[in-house]
């Protein structure tokens, strides 16, 4: 069998301890190299993050990896996504089988997603230029809310969005614990109940959220 970039990115992220069967094989199926600038895809199958433009990065494969198997996505779920960026963690969501709403601050970044999405042959995406800390309150409630930005707290209007047994999955920046990636489940009393991962490093939130 031919060996690839895609294949050998794969073992390294099984290496890594990523186990999800489903999210190894759409880490393998989703073109990363369609999803960066054209100086940059020499390294689009390394797993690092990369440059995009104004100031944001595409994510490193390994995490994009992780908060996918976090978010447990699974056919037909409604997903929203806060900070489309490049566009490819919203394609690997659709290649499970998610219908996608994915929100970017930047119009630039956003236009150029829907683009490459388009490209790419990427269905079930929707994109949207604007302050994802609104959310996307017409399309809501969600399944799965997924957030590529670090905030101080959970954005409050993305949980009232969120289904009762929805589950979101964003990096948080908190004095007593520094910035780490969690899952976010509702409790029974409609309180969010945290889990924490890893520690991390993402972009910031921009718009209401850092006001």
């Amino acid at each position: 069998m031919t060996d690839t970039p895609a294949k050998r990115l794969v073992r390294q992220l099984k290496a890594d301890g990523i186990e999800d069967a489903r999210v190894l094989a759409a880490m393998e199926a989703v073109p990363r190299d369609r999803f960066v600038p054209v100086e940059q895809r020499d390294l689009a199958w390394e797993n690092t993050a990369l440059p995009i433009g104004y100031r944001q990065t595409i994510s490193q494969p390994g995490v994009v990896a992780m908060m996918t198997a976090a978010l447990d996505v699974r056919p037909g779920l409604k997903v929203l996504e806060i900070g489309t960026g490049s566009g490819y963690q919203a394609a690997v969501l659709a290649h499970l089988g998610a219908e996608v709403f994915t929100i970017e601050y930047v119009p630039e970044l956003a236009q150029r997603a829907a683009r490459d999405l388009a490209a790419a042959g990427v269905q079930n995406v929707q994109v949207r230029a604007g302050d994802g800390n609104l959310g996307w309150p017409e399309e809501a409630p969600f399944d799965r809310i997924i957030a590529t930005a670090v905030a101080p707290r959970l954005p409050p209007r993305l949980l009232e969005q969120l289904k009762p047994d929805g589950v979101l999955v964003m990096p948080l920046d908190q004095p007593e614990f520094g910035e780490n990636l969690v899952r976010v489940t509702l409790g029974p009393d409609g309180e969010p109940r945290i889990k924490r991962f890893c520690p991390v490093r993402f972009v910031p939130f921009v718009g209401s959220e850092r006001r």
